[in-house]
Formats: C-alpha cells, sequence, structure tokens
C-alpha cells in the first residue's frame, strides 16, 4: 500500500489552498483526490466578479479566482487524479477510492484534509406540496446549466430562497432576457450577503419577499405556475394571502450542506449546528492527523475565507506529518451563546495555538445595535458595537495568544451578542 504525507480530499477553493500551504510548510508527498474532470470546484460556473479582493487585492470572477491557485499547485508539482469517487475512509487514515485509470485503490495517509465543499438542499427535503414536472432546478444547477453548458433554463422565473446563489441567478436571467417575478424568502431576513441583494435583486427592481413560501407548483409535464403565500411565526402559510404567478421554472435557494458522509465515516464528532465536524484551532477534527477546512467544516460566506482557512489546515497538516506537533497544551472549550449559533473552531489550546486564532461564527438572528462580546469564563475581555448583525454575513473575532497570559486556569471562552 502505498503511503502519502498528506491526502487532500477535493480539489476546489479550499483543497488547492490547502495542498499549497501543506508543501509550502515542508510536506513533500502530498495528492490531491477531485471527483470532478477539472480542478476549481464550484468557482468553475461561477463567472460574476467578487471573488479576491481580501486575497489577491483585486476584483476577480471565480474562474479567473481559482485558476491563480491551479497553476501555483502546477507550478509546485504537487500530483492530483481527476474524476476520482473517494468512497471510504477509516480511522488508520486508509483512504479507499476509485477512478478509471485505477480502478479501486486504496493509500495509506499520514494526514488527511476534509475539503469536500457542500451541497445544495434539494425539493426533497423542503416538502412542497405539488407534482414534480420539468423546470424545478436548484439555483446551482442552473447556474451550471447556463454558465458552463450554455442553456437557458427559463423565461418566467420563481426564486424560493434568497441564499447567495439563487439572488446571483436572479440578476443572471435577468441579464439573459428572463423575468424574474419574485424572490419568496421563508424567514424574515435574507439569507445572502447584503451586496447581493442590492447588486442582483435592488438593482433590476426584483421584489424579495420575506416571510413567503411556495405552497402549489402548477403543471405536470411542465412548470405552469407558482403560488406563494405569507407564512406566520411558526412558518405556516396564512390562509388568504396566497399569490399565483405564471412561471415555466422554479429555481430553489435554500441552503447548502456540508458534504460529510466521509466525514462521519471515520466516526469523529459532528457539529449539530454546521453539520461539519467539530475541531480545534488547528483544524484538526477528533481524530488525530484529520484536518477539514472550506465549505465542509461551515458554510462561508466568501472564498476568501475559505482559502485562508485552508492554508492554516495544510500548514498544521505539514507540521504533523514532520512531528512539529506539540501535543501537550491546555484545551479550551468555546461557547455560543446570546444570538450566536457557533464558533468554529470548537476548542482552544491556549499553550500551544498560534499568536492569534480567527474565530468565525454567525448570528442566529437580524440584530441592529448590538455588541459582540467575548468572555474568559465570566470576565468579558472585549466588546465590539456593531451597527447590524445577519446570519447571511459572517462575523469573527481574533484571539491573542498573551492574552491568555493573566488566565492560565480558564475553563471555557464564551462569544455572545449583548445589547
Amino acid at each position: 500500500m502505498n503511503t502519502i504525507d498528506v491526502v487532500v480530499i477535493g480539489g476546489g477553493p479550499a483543497g488547492l489552498a490547502a495542498a499549497l500551504s501543506a508543501k509550502r510548510n515542508g510536506a513533500e508527498n502530498i495528492l490531491i483526490l477531485e471527483r470532478d474532470n477539472i480542478l476549481g470546484g464550484i468557482l468553475n460556473q461561477c463567472i460574476h466578479n467578487g471573488f479576491g479582493l481580501h486575497t489577491f487585492k483585486e476584483e476577480l470572477t471565480g474562474p479567473e479566482y481559482a485558476g491563480r491557485f491551479i497553476k501555483e499547485v502546477l507550478d509546485e508539482k504537487i500530483p492530483y487524479k481527476l474524476n476520482t469517487m473517494v468512497i471510504d475512509i477509516n480511522k488508520n487514515k486508509e483512504v479507499t477510492f476509485i477512478n478509471k485509470e485505477d480502478g479501486l485503490m486504496t493509500i495509506k495517509a499520514k494526514a488527511i484534509i476534509l475539503a469536500m465543499g457542500c451541497r445544495e438542499r434539494p425539493r426533497g427535503a423542503l416538502n412542497i406540496p405539488g407534482y414534480r414536472p420539468a423546470g424545478i432546478y436548484t439555483a446551482g444547477t442552473a447556474q451550471r446549466l447556463m454558465n458552463i453548458e450554455g442553456h437557458m433554463v427559463g423565461k418566467k422565473v420563481v426564486i424560493l430562497g434568497s441564499g447567495d446563489i439563487g439572488l446571483i441567478m436572479a440578476r443572471r436571467m435577468t441579464l439573459e432576457g428572463a423575468k424574474v417575478e419574485v424572490v419568496a424568502e421563508l424567514m424574515p431576513y435574507s439569507g445572502g450577503l447584503k451586496r447581493n441583494i442590492v447588486q442582483c435583486l435592488n438593482d433590476y427592481d426584483i421584489p424579495l419577499k420575506l416571510s413567503h413560501t411556495v405552497i402549489d407548483i402548477k403543471g405536470k409535464e411542465h412548470v405552469e405556475g407558482i403560488t406563494i403565500a405569507e407564512v406566520d411565526a411558526n412558518r405556516k402559510p396564512i390562509p388568504g394571502t396566497e399569490e399565483f404567478y405564471e412561471a415555466d421554472t422554479l429555481l430553489l435557494s435554500c441552503g447548502l450542506l456540508p458534504e460529510n458522509e466521509l466525514t462521519k465515516g471515520i466516526g469523529v464528532a459532528m457539529n449539530r449546528v454546521t453539520s461539519g465536524p467539530d475541531v480545534d484551532d488547528k483544524l484538526q477534527t477528533g481524530l488525530e492527523g484529520v484536518f477539514a477546512c472550506g465549505n465542509v467544516l461551515h458554510v462561508h460566506d466568501l472564498v476568501d475565507y475559505v482559502s485562508e482557512e485552508a492554508a492554516l489546515a495544510g500548514q498544521n497538516a505539514a507540521r504533523y506529518v514532520c512531528g512539529q506537533e506539540n501535543k501537550s497544551g491546555k484545551k479550551v472549550t468555546m461557547i455560543a451563546d446570546g444570538g450566536v449559533r457557533y464558533t468554529v473552531p470548537q476548542s482552544l489550546d491556549i499553550v500551544n495555538m498560534n499568536d492569534k486564532v480567527v474565530v468565525r461564527f454567525r448570528v442566529a438572528d437580524v440584530f441592529k445595535d448590538r455588541s459582540i462580546c467575548v468572555y474568559y469564563d465570566d470576565k468579558k475581555i472585549s466588546s465590539v458595537k456593531k451597527k447590524v448583525l445577519a446570519p447571511g454575513e459572517m462575523e469573527q473575532v481574533i484571539l491573542k495568544k498573551e492574552s491568555f497570559a493573566e488566565y492560565p486556569d480558564i475553563r471555557s471562552i464564551r462569544i455572545c451578542t449583548e445589547e
């Protein structure tokens, strides 16, 4: 059985950045396994701009952003296998995959980086009544059909869900001559970035109806119309609020789910909020030598943050393989409270941590004029006032190693919002 220093599962933005970082931090033998026929992941179909402002200090399209990382991977001569499906990982860090060239193959990894990304929530998970006619797509599928395969998916469109992909597709379809009738959102707030609401809906006079959902789909062979209705506080449709739209297409933009079937198979602890594995400040899961980064860990709003996080995972995987990891330390639990849904990481080694650790999180609702507060046990360490906090925008705090010098017996770090 071949032994590889670092096996990276996934060749999207997280996998590419992680592999590069591992290489540049001393790991010699690296292998990227990608199930698609090209590196770059979902970025290849994201032809709009807005990528790279943090990483490259300039605005790029998705393919341009991916292309820069792919070029660096090729320059570093990091091996990769395309059209390769990983079907199993075990606790001994043995990775089993299948492709046309190798058939069914198992390799031994000294360290594994999980970078499988995420998938869209399908119609079957949404319990929408009505027939199952043609013309219903997830927003990402419609994006691929239009941007890569050159198919126009519809002319009269209703979009359910205000996630970023749905917002971007509202603009994309409008630019291609379609009429986007309405974007309906079940929650009382949008799930997307504020800039996308402005640039993709407001600039094109596309209505966004919050606290609304689809209650019926008309048409047997093909979508003929969509009925939406307002929902109450329990997210149940309110009788008498129904609105019918003639439409030939329904796009679903109802959230993303981290691709963690492989992760669950190893048996590491999973986080019920993020649907990703619990990790420490090194982005290491509960299984030693297995790291996670990108959307498989928690769904990000900006790819720049994915790359930054993946670079940290790659660095720590390389250190682990090279025997530079100091395992002794003091692990402190992170607690999400007071309107904060979760934190990544979920624990912190205050002895062996880097000089600073970025803790990312999302809030549970739209909050105005609130402060993000950090507590070491019961002691408030910092408080930062924010005009608006929204679930669609990822927030972060930076914890510095020097700040723990006065708190050697700390048991927990709590991040919350306060009025």
